[in-house]
């Protein structure tokens, strides 16, 4: 069963923006902290972006003024949201969950910048 499922993702040209969505389809009791990574082929998966239950958030330099990490907690829902893509940002991004049921994470939402 995927716990989280991620929406959004496509096919954008550099300098254009997207915005990917990630939702839990299932209860957790409490969610502490939720965040996109991305990953390419034959790399590691880096960490985009965090954002606590507090409303903190943190990103990785690369994206740092471009993204905008947000969260709904009534709707167990974590936003990315992506401008002035580059072709460096195409990746499956991933979306996470630190929940005090454990670790979660969807199976991921292709983003291709390209022109």
């Amino acid at each position: 069963q995927v716990q989280l499922v991620e929406s959004g993702g496509g096919l954008v040209q550099p300098g254009g923006s997207l915005r990917l969505s990630c939702a839990a389809s299932r209860t957790f009791f409490t969610i502490y902290t939720m965040g996109w990574y991305r990953q390419t082929p034959g790399k590691e998966r880096d960490l985009v972006a965090t954002i606590t239950s507090g409303g903190s958030t943190n990103y990785a330099d690369s994206v740092q003024g471009r993204f905008t990490i947000s969260r709904d907690n009534a709707k167990m829902t974590v936003y990315l949201q992506m401008n002035t893509l580059k072709p460096e940002d195409t990746a499956v991004y991933c979306c996470t969950a630190i929940t005090s049921m454990g670790r979660y994470w969807g199976q991921g939402t292709q983003v291709t910048v390209s022109s």
